[in-house]
């Protein structure tokens, strides 16, 4: 199963960039879309979901504002279960940050985690969202935390190597390299996760997922690496591949993907 994760800072931005023919040339299994920035009553499937796929969309309730999305092909989207846009908390539900998708074999969850870098008020946002989060995986039966697949944004950099910077952002306090969010990304891991990219590529250097559109940083390569595949450790020895699709634009982020046998 071959699964494409990208943040693509608008889906009706990214169409106009190229994104069906990408989805038709990487053909994956499924696409696992944030930041959407469409309400339900905006989308129209035919003009921005390849052919051969079915959309599940999770809007905020902001207009224009994050929002996931999760495109299955038909064969896949057979075998879902059950689908859910909320971890049974009021005041993230409403936000579009949350898809997930259950099947027999795995769990899915796409999931989009704010920034803090528009002030103390945001990134006290930020920090309740991952303390809710992480609350509602600890409560997941033993059975279905061994099927978890989550992908996403998390808008934050795990170790040093993940940013191109470390020492000036530790410096500058920069939200996404912050102390806690790294603590709170180690605690993450302990629940009994894996980050597929540094199982596959070890302490590989350089290779990042985000870069700011100042300044040229995407040439220069100085970027953040924010945009994870996570597998519950009883999959690990099913993952074949996971990569960062550096190559591919279109959006401030790029697309990472995992290939996993189940």
């Amino acid at each position: 199963m071959k699964l494409i994760s990208w943040n693509v800072n608008g889906l009706r931005s990214i169409c106009q960039k190229g994104f069906l023919a990408f989805a038709a040339g990487e053909k994956p299994d499924i696409i696992c879309l944030q930041e959407t920035k469409l309400q339900d009553d905006q989308v129209k499937e035919e003009q921005m979901v390849p052919p051969g796929y079915c959309a599940h969309f999770s809007a905020a309730e902001k207009r224009g504002y994050s929002g996931v999305a999760t495109f299955l092909t038909r064969k896949m989207d057979s075998s879902v279960q059950r689908q859910s846009k909320a971890i049974g908390s009021k005041r993230f539900d409403t936000e579009g940050r949350f898809l997930i998708t259950r099947t027999k074999n795995f769990i899915l969850y796409n999931v989009y985690v704010p920034s803090g870098t528009m002030g103390d008020e945001r990134q006290s946002f930020k920090y309740k969202f991952l303390d809710v989060f992480s609350a509602h995986l600890s409560s997941l039966s033993k059975a279905d935390f061994s099927k978890l697949i989550i992908c996403g944004d998390f808008n934050i950099c795990h170790r040093e190597i993940d940013i191109h910077h470390p020492a000036e952002a530790e410096k500058r306090q920069l939200s996404g390299f912050l102390p806690e969010e790294r603590k709170w990304m180690e605690n993450f891991l302990r629940l009994g996760l894996v980050d597929t990219f540094r199982l596959c590529h070890g302490d590989i250097k350089g290779i990042f997922s985000w870069w700011t559109f100042r300044a040229g940083a995407r040439q220069k390569n100085l970027g953040w690496r924010i945009d994870y595949v996570f597998v519950a450790s009883a999959l690990a020895k099913k993952v074949r591949k996971a990569g960062i699709m550096t190559k591919v634009t279109g959006s401030d982020h790029c697309p990472v993907m995992l290939d996993i046998s189940l």
